[in-house]
């Protein structure tokens, strides 16, 4: 396997209203991001900056990365300590501060996976794995907030 995996998408700005940008109430945040192979990702700026609320925004796409890229960690780790996970969900929740310029920045990220695993026996392993699967996720490996995870185990008792 390589050490170098690349990634590319093609982002398309769909905002220019007839004037381009020459106000800035006087264009729109719209976005569409293409990736090869893949169903296009509708997107704009967050509702609060005079974006469309419908549409994903960058926020919310490094939220659900995060997240996900977690999730997916975590998964791997589990299956191959041969514990036997059969529903997980997240409600990951992130926290951006805006500067007095303008600016802002992500202060911090909690993840809060709601994991259900097949054998009270795997319980308190299942938990333990959140710790490597956040070692191990790129995206939390590339990010400068702090990253929490609280995660809560069940036991199927089907």
């Amino acid at each position: 396997m390589d050490n170098i995996h690349q990634y590319e998408a093609r982002l398309a700005w769909e905002g220019n209203l007839g004037t381009g940008t020459s106000s800035y109430p006087d264009y729109g945040r719209n976005f569409r991001i293409d990736i090869v192979d893949k169903p296009s990702l509708l997107g704009s700026a967050d509702a609060v900056f005079r974006g469309d609320a419908d549409r994903h925004n960058p926020e919310d796409l490094l939220v659900s990365a995060i997240s996900s890229c977690h999730m997916l960690a975590y998964l791997a780790l589990c299956t191959r300590q041969g514990i036997c996970v059969t529903a997980y969900e997240d409600r990951a929740v992130g926290i951006m501060k805006l500067d007095a310029n303008g600016s802002g920045r992500f202060t911090e990220v909690a993840l809060n996976p709601i994991v259900t695993v097949a054998s009270d026996a795997d319980a308190a392993r299942a938990e333990r794995l959140h710790e490597l699967a956040h070692k191990a996720c790129f995206i939390a490996n590339s990010c400068a907030m702090p990253i929490s995870c609280q995660p809560e185990i069940r036991v199927d008792n089907q």
